[in-house]
């Protein structure tokens, strides 16, 4: 079911896709505080709809229905944090990056994407490393769009110190490998990045791996998966099993299992926005002509029809979309509407042209149409949807919600 909720500057209007007992279509309010059927849409009809939402969310068909419990794991936990900062972000609060165990460097890259995609490890059969006693991972990239810019990608993996009989202070240092094939077939490591822990430490540690996900992308045969390598930091030490140091690498508790996150920039969004100019009050005693005009156009409407933002819902948990989408259940998209007739007031929001267009109009209506009421400035919402079992997205949408009209 879809549900568009539609609010006139007086009155409220409801638009509604339903099912059951009730006819799918659009419902509004009849002025009398009742609503009314206004078009019962076929089963077309609203296949139509999804399909067309579904193909603004780029996305080429529904994903399937995902269980609850998906949620308990920890890629999702982590986007979902971040889409709450976005909001609350947009909403001018304080953001939570101390709840987030996020760096500066994180909180750039998130800022600066429009898509953040999360990885689990998955099974993947690779021919071993020699003498190997570190822990080998692998993630499915092939969802990656190709053509986006990588802003960044990182391995997230928990250290659990209830997990080490290490003593709390002992140092060692995590590396990553990139495993590749040489020219005689052998499996070799090519060092990746490191960083540095102690056995007591209990968080997240983040690995850069942007070059790895950068090779993956370009070339997905290549993508063989890392080699996650843990030392002392007295490099003479022999090399010691990750979970050693309470590193978790394997099937464990939902909310501390490894992921790769990837931060990428959509280059595929075409368009430019719209930006109103500087507005301006005409006078009426400027134009006594056309005013005396204005006094005798039949098509002038009550200043409430005056173009202004009304109110517009779209219900993704109407759709039956809650089962993938995560987050939001639905969005505020809002929409303009009414007239655009003289005088402009301050408050339409008009353009210098839209002003000379109206002068035009009153001059010859049959000639030259008045202005149109159109969104003058729009804002992006965020998605966070499943995209299959081993990956969710948290996705930006440039322009979908209304913020201001104007005649233009």
């Amino acid at each position: 079911m879809l549900k568009l909720f539609l609010l006139t500057s007086c009155l409220q209007a409801l638009a509604v896709i339903v099912e059951c007992s009730i006819p799918a279509g659009f419902y509004i309010d009849n002025g009398r505080d009742q609503t009314m059927l206004e078009h019962v849409l076929t089963m077309q009809e609203k296949r139509e709809v999804e399909l067309e939402i579904l193909h603004l969310l780029g996305l080429p068909s529904r994903p399937r229905r995902m269980s609850e419990k998906q949620l308990t794991k920890s890629a999702p936990k982590f986007l979902l944090d971040v889409y709450r900062s976005l909001l609350e972000k947009e909403n001018g609060r304080e953001e939570r990056s101390a709840d987030l165990d996020i760096s500066g460097e994180e909180r750039n890259a998130i800022d600066e994407s429009d898509i953040i995609m999360t990885f689990d490890s998955i099974s993947h059969h690779v021919p071993g490393v020699r003498h190997e006693r570190g822990k080998r991972l692998w993630f499915n990239v092939t969802d990656v769009p190709i053509g986006d810019d990588i802003v960044g990608a990182e391995l997230r993996i928990f250290q659990n110190q209830n997990y080490t009989n290490k003593k709390a202070n002992a140092k060692f240092t995590v590396t990553a490998y990139e495993l590749i094939n040489t020219d005689d077939g052998e499996r070799e490591l090519e060092y990746i990045t490191s960083i540095n822990t102690t056995a007591g430490f209990t968080g997240w540690l983040e690995l850069n791996l942007t070059k790895c996900l950068t090779t993956w992308v370009a070339f997905p045969d290549s993508n063989k998966g890392i080699y996650l390598s843990v030392h002392p930091v007295n490099r003479a030490a022999h090399e010691i099993r990750p979970e050693d140091i309470g590193l978790v690498t394997v099937k464990s508790e939902d909310e501390t299992q490894p992921f790769m996150v990837a931060f990428l920039k959509n280059n595929h969004q075409g368009g430019t926005v719209r930006v109103a100019r500087d507005t301006r009050r005409v006078r009426k005693s400027e134009y006594p002509q056309l005013m005396q005009s204005y006094k005798h156009d039949a098509s002038i409407q009550p200043d409430w029809r005056s173009c202004r933002i009304q109110n517009l819902y779209i219900s993704f948990k109407d759709l039956k979309w809650h089962d993938w989408i995560i987050a939001p259940p639905g969005y505020e998209a809002y929409y303009c509407a009414g007239e655009c007739n003289f005088p402009l007031n301050s408050h339409m929001n008009a353009t210098n042209h839209a002003i000379v267009q109206t002068l035009a109009h009153l001059v010859n209506p049959l000639k030259f149409p008045k202005p149109c009421c159109a969104p003058t400035r729009l804002t992006p919402i965020s998605v966070l949807y499943y995209l299959n079992d081993a990956n969710v997205t948290l996705k930006k949408y440039q322009r979908m919600v209304v913020k201001s009209c104007g005649c233009l």
